[in-house]
C-alpha cells in the first residue's frame, strides 16, 4: 500500500492507545492506516518530519458553541481550529428541536466535525439567558423525535440549571432533560451556575454518565468556595467537565476539587461569542491553565482527547490514533517556561510550559488559515482587547499587502525567447 502522508519523528502522545514516545504515523484515504516506532518512508507519497514536535490525536472540545449567525453565543469554528489542534467542536446546546436543522446545515459546511449536545429548551440559546424559563419549550417529546431523526449527530442532552435560565421551574428542565436522554441512552450536560437549584437539589436526578460542565464555577461553588454535594456527585459517577468559558471557571475551586482527589475528567473552553477574545482564547490556552494547576501533560492530553470522546460515546476511533480512526492531528511545539495565566473572576497563576500548535490535520488533510468573521457588536470588550484586535488586523493587512516574495525570489515563467 502506498500511504498519502507520512509523520515522521514525533513525540506522540495518545492516551487513547496508550502510545506515546517517538512514532511514525501514516495515512491513508483520511484515517490513520500504521503507527510504529519507524515506519518506510519511500511508501509515501509525502513525507513531513516533526522531529521535536508533539505529536497527539486532534482534540476533542467537548464544550463550545458554533452556531454562528443563529444564536448569541456562536462562533465559526474554523478560524480557530486550524491554529488550536481542535478537530472535533461538540456544540454544545446551541440548538434545540426548532433550530436544530439551521446547525446541521451550518454544521456541514465546516471543516471540523460537529457533534450535537441538543438542548431541551427547543428554542436553543438564541438570547443570553432564559431559554427554559417557559416550561412550555422543554417539550420531551418535540425533543425525542429530533433525536431520534438525528441519532448520527446528536449525542446528549443539554440543560442550563441556573436562576438565570429556569426562572421558577425549578428542577423540571433537569427532570425533562433526563427523560429523552434515558430513552435513548444518552448523557445528559448539565450548566451548573447561580443557584438555585443547587447541585445538592439537583443530584438526586444525576445519573452515572452525566455531565457536570462548570464544575470549577466560582458562581455555582457560592462563597464558600467548595460544595460538598460536588464530591457526592463525582463519587456517584457523575462526570465533570471545565467548562471554562466567561464566567464558569475559578482556579481556586479546582484546586479545592484536586485537594480533595476530585480531578476534571474532561477539559472543554465553552468558546463562544463572549469568551473568545479572553479569558479563554482557546483550548490550548485552556489546558495550560489546568497544568498551571498541577495537572500533567498526559492527564490534560486525554481530559481534550479521549476522554470526552469516550463521555459522549464518540465512535469510529475519534479522540484516539488507533489504526482506522479518522486522521485527525495535532502538531505541538511544546514550549517551557512561565506563562501567567487568569481565571474569570482575575486570580492568576503560572503555567510550565504551553502548547504551540503547528499544524492541525482533518481527515488527513491539513486546515487551512483562517480570518475569524468581525466581533458581534452585542458582546462587551475592554479598551485592551479593542486595541489588541486592531493591532492584529494592522499586522495581517500588512503581512497580506507586501509582496509575498521579492525579484530574487521569482523566475521568468513564460520567456521572451519562447524557450
Amino acid at each position: 500500500m502506498t500511504w498519502d502522508l507520512l509523520l515522521t519523528g514525533g513525540d506522540l502522545l495518545d492516551p487513547g492507545t496508550g502510545r506515546t514516545g517517538r512514532h511514525d504515523i501514516a495515512v491513508h484515504r483520511g484515517r490513520v492506516a500504521a503507527v510504529a516506532p519507524e515506519l518506510p518512508h519511500e511508501d509515501a507519497d509525502e513525507v513531513v518530519d516533526v522531529t521535536g514536535r508533539l505529536v497527539t490525536p486532534g482534540l476533542v472540545d467537548l464544550h463550545t458553541h458554533v452556531h454562528v449567525g443563529a444564536t448569541y453565543w456562536g462562533i465559526d469554528p474554523d478560524p480557530v481550529a486550524w491554529h488550536s489542534g481542535v478537530t472535533t467542536w461538540v456544540d454544545a446546546g446551541s440548538s434545540g428541536a426548532y433550530t436544530f436543522p439551521a446547525l446541521a446545515s451550518a454544521a456541514a459546511g465546516y471543516a471540523v466535525r460537529v457533534p450535537v449536545l441538543l438542548n431541551i429548551s427547543a428554542m436553543g440559546l438564541v438570547a443570553p439567558v432564559g431559554e427554559s424559563r417557559e416550561l412550555a419549550n422543554c417539550d420531551v417529546d418535540l425533543a425525542a423525535r429530533t433525536v431520534r431523526a438525528h441519532r448520527d449527530t446528536i449525542v446528549g442532552i443539554k440543560v442550563r440549571m441556573d436562576r438565570h435560565n429556569v426562572g421558577s421551574n425549578g428542577l423540571a428542565p433537569l427532570r425533562r432533560a433526563t427523560e429523552v436522554a434515558g430513552a435513548y441512552g444518552l448523557p445528559v450536560m448539565v450548566h451548573i451556575g447561580a443557584a438555585p437549584p443547587s447541585i445538592a437539589q439537583m443530584l438526586p436526578l444525576l445519573r452515572p454518565g452525566d455531565i457536570i460542565t462548570h464544575c470549577a464555577s466560582g458562581i455555582a461553588a457560592g462563597p464558600d468556595g467548595y460544595d460538598p454535594a460536588a464530591k457526592e456527585a463525582y463519587q456517584a459517577g457523575v462526570l465533570f467537565d471545565i467548562g471554562h468559558g466567561s464566567g464558569g471557571f475559578a482556579f481556586d475551586v479546582l484546586e479545592a476539587h484536586l485537594a480533595a482527589g476530585m480531578p476534571p475528567h474532561t477539559i472543554s473552553t465553552d468558546l463562544h461569542s463572549r469568551s473568545l477574545y479572553g479569558p479563554v482564547f482557546d483550548l490550548p490556552t485552556t489546558m495550560a491553565k489546568l497544568m498551571a494547576a498541577g495537572l500533567s501533560l498526559e492527564q490534560v492530553v486525554a481530559g481534550t482527547t479521549v476522554n470526552p470522546a469516550r463521555a459522549l460515546g464518540l465512535a469510529d476511533g475519534v479522540g484516539t490514533l488507533a489504526p482506522g480512526a479518522p486522521a485527525d492531528i495535532a502538531v505541538f511545539t511544546v514550549e517551557p517556561g512561565r506563562f501567567e495565566l487568569v481565571d474569570v473572576h482575575g486570580q492568576r497563576r503560572t503555567a510550565p510550559l504551553r502548547l504551540v500548535n503547528e499544524v492541525t490535520y482533518r481527515a488527513g488533510r491539513p486546515m487551512t488559515p483562517r480570518l475569524s468573521p468581525p466581533v458581534p457588536p452585542w458582546v462587551p470588550l475592554t479598551d485592551a482587547q479593542r486595541h489588541a484586535l486592531a493591532t492584529r488586523d494592522r499586522a495581517i493587512r500588512r503581512l497580506l499587502t507586501t509582496p509575498l516574495v521579492g525579484p530574487e525570489g521569482l523566475t521568468e515563467q513564460f520567456p521572451r525567447n519562447g524557450g
